[in-house]
């Protein structure tokens, strides 16, 4: 490695979202305000939740956004620190969400097989069992044979180690041939979209085994918790996507921090010249590619039992587009950003799209937001880019920048000097 090597982690050591690299990371200001107004928010709904002063459905909702911020955090580490633009990021996280909707489909149906077999004047074979299940599942799309990607639809461990390890595996396979190749820009951008709409299309078929465009569905009733009402169940997935939300940010952060962040941040900006200081960047781009593909299926895996289906819908080019949208406008190259981008376009879509927004009367026309909304979302996209290269998430740099001055601005001898004061 060169000896020039160094300078390169000087020069990224700071910056936004890098924080101090010395004392513990969970004491870093931005982690810990960051984990604070989570926890504030995750038990301001709870006690809400709990008095009846916010609906089932709203927590839901919440549970759901913060889903949407790992994901966009994941998003964020690809391309706004790592400079690559993936546009099927959310292929993933749409897995994850298969990967657990099938031992929620395959566990529910065989216990209502088994109940209904059980009153029989003999005992089911397993074969029996196998046969109902599938016409169960399956006799939606004409079939009743249970295909091979199900082998292992009834193991709960096996399909959670699914959600994380399936797309890790399949973007590890493609980042090793995309990467090796040297392939960037905008060309791994297309590479990456069109694998999202090959496999979005498969998915629609309906001998791929996966419902065809009827996806899976039912999935918010969860295998022996029958008798748990919605509302504590989404209590309780709240909770988990919010402590999943806060282990990626604090992962997320620690890898930022420190020399992998600096190699990753110096590939964004001069990949050339980190290639020439000697380091694999290869690698660094499959680590980080690999990494982001498994954090967003965890949050499919979290996300799609509290939406209740996934289907191909959920996986075409277009949701990943949506996912790079939430990064820009949150502010990309900065973790809080991402997700304050993902949390605001995710609220703002429930709340347009779902009847809050009321309609505007022009007298010659009624701007309904359901179908003005992504005119809207695109609108912002483009104002941001524009006017605000830095997102939302530059509203916190500005405050944070302000006080710094002001914290400084008495230190020298003429008035507003940033330096410490000379000696007589």
């Amino acid at each position: 490695m060169s000896d020039a090597s160094p300078s390169l982690v000087r020069k990224y050591s700071g910056g936004a979202g890098a924080g101090p690299r010395s004392g513990p990371l969970i004491l870093r200001p931005d982690v810990l305000i960051f984990l604070i107004t989570l926890a504030a928010l995750t038990i301001g709904a709870t006690f809400l939740a709990e008095a009846g002063l916010i609906s089932t459905a709203f927590v839901k909702t919440l549970g759901k956004t913060l889903c949407l911020c790992l994901a966009a955090l994941a998003m964020d580490l690809v391309w706004g620190y790592t400079g690559i633009l993936s546009l099927g990021h959310f292929a993933f996280f749409g897995i994850g969400g298969y990967a657990i909707g099938m031992w929620l489909m395959w566990d529910r149906t065989e216990g209502i097989v088994l109940d209904t077999l059980s009153r029989g004047p003999l005992p089911p074979t397993a074969l029996e069992i196998e046969e109902q299940i599938g016409t169960q599942i399956f006799g939606v799309v004409g079939s009743s044979e249970v295909p091979w990607l199900w082998a292992f639809a009834g193991s709960l461990p096996i399909q959670l180690a699914f959600a994380v390890l399936v797309p890790g595996l399949i973007a590890l396979i493609f980042g090793w041939l995309a990467f090796r190749s040297r392939v960037a820009g905008v060309y791994l951008s297309i590479l990456t979209q069109a694998g999202t709409l090959a496999l979005s299309l498969w998915l629609f078929q309906n001998d791929s085994g996966l419902r065809g465009n009827n996806g899976l569905s039912g999935l918010q009733n969860i295998p022996g918790l029958t008798d748990v009402p919605q509302s504590t169940l989404s209590l309780w997935f709240l909770w988990a996507s919010a402590a999943a939300l806060a282990l990626a940010y604090l992962a997320a952060a620690w890898m930022v921090s420190g020399r992998f962040g600096s190699v990753l941040r110096g590939i964004r900006d001069d990949e050339a010249r980190v290639r020439f200081l000697g380091y694999e960047v290869e690698h660094y781009k499959l680590a980080i590619f690999t990494v982001t593909a498994m954090a967003c299926g965890i949050a499919g895996a979290l996300y799609y039992p509290q939406a209740g289906i996934v289907n191909p819908a959920e996986i075409a080019p277009i949701a990943s587009i949506y996912l790079a949208v939430w990064v820009a406008i949150g502010g990309r190259g900065r973790l809080y950003g991402a997700v304050i981008g993902a949390a605001v376009v995710s609220l703002a879509s429930s709340w347009f799209t779902g009847g809050g927004a009321p309609d505007i009367e022009l007298g010659f026309y009624t701007i309904q937001w359901t179908d003005w909304w992504l005119v809207l979302l695109g609108l912002s996209f483009v104002l941001v880019t524009l006017f605000a290269p830095k997102g939302l998430g530059g509203l916190v740099d500005l405050y944070t920048d302000r006080r710094a001055a002001k914290r400084n601005a008495d230190l020298g001898p003429d008035a507003g000097a940033l330096r410490k004061e000379e000696d007589a």
